[in-house]
């Protein structure tokens, strides 16, 4: 290769790579730009109660099978393998502990939000997304409405609260899946296995792995509406969009589950 072509090779890899890091800067700024409007429509009167409530039973009412499903085959799985592992070493019979502070601190709290990422995360960006298109959010706003509190608020209002809600169902069910494979498997009385979780888990376990779904609601909902605001080029955007919501979702939901893992064991 020649020097002018190796340089413009070069030069080119260099541009593609500042475009797409402008490109990521610009999409983080508009995101900031919409939580801001989304905090400034909570704050202002006549909170959009009512769809609120209906979204809460869209996202929470309509997850719940999905979830308790995950939830209950989650603490079989959990409880099997770990009692396996665990009777090499005599220890079986602490197969409970093990599964409580899994489920609670963060299979629980992870699975749920992915669930419910994967199913409304998509309906979010489909729903808005069409409505982008079709420029009914246009419509919106010439009528001298919000889009942002007409749309955006009520679904991330209703995400932060479902999430937390449905996470205290999940460790619940898969606690007592647990307990019927530790029953029938390891032949581990409930009132052991029970016990065994009631002595492992405290509160502050609980209440770190709720506490994270608040968060995981709010980038679900938030990056569904964000990519379905963004949406453009008819239905193929629309299914673009909504492929790129579950995957960012999702991905966002593992990092930001680091970080808050390593603040919670901090404070």
């Amino acid at each position: 290769m020649s020097a002018p072509a190796a340089q413009r090779g070069k030069g080119s890899g260099l541009e593609a790579l500042g475009r797409a890091t402008l490109d990521l800067v610009d999409s983080w700024g508009r995101f900031a730009l919409l939580a801001g409007a989304v905090f400034r429509a909570g704050a202002r009167p006549r909170f959009p109660w009512r769809a609120t409530l209906e979204q809460l039973e869209a996202i929470g009412a309509r997850s719940l099978t999905i979830v308790l499903i995950t939830a209950l085959f989650t603490g079989m799985v959990l409880a099997l393998q770990t009692g396996i592992a665990l009777e090499r070493f005599g220890a079986k019979l602490y197969v409970g502990s093990v599964v409580g502070l899994a489920l609670a601190r963060e299979l629980g709290p992870v699975l749920t939000a992915l669930m419910v990422g994967g199913r409304v995360g998509a309906g979010i960006t489909a729903e808005i997304g069409a409505m982008q298109v079709t420029e009914q959010v246009d419509a919106i706003r010439s009528m001298g409405a919000d889009p942002v509190q007409k749309l955006v608020l009520p679904r991330v209002v209703a995400a932060t609260l479902a999430l937390p809600l449905l996470t205290m169902l999940a460790d619940l069910l898969g606690t007592i899946g647990g307990m019927l494979i530790a029953t029938s498997q390891f032949h581990i009385t409930g009132n052991f296995y029970l016990d065994t979780v009631y002595w492992a888990v405290t509160v502050p376990d609980v209440l770190s792995g709720i506490a994270k779904t608040c968060v995981f609601g709010w980038i679900i909902a938030m990056v569904g509406c964000f990519l379905a605001l963004e949406t453009t080029g008819g239905t193929v955007g629309v299914g673009r969009a909504t492929t790129n919501s579950v995957v960012v979702a999702s991905i966002s939901v593992l990092i930001s589950d680091f970080f808050l893992t390593k603040l919670m064991l901090i404070l």
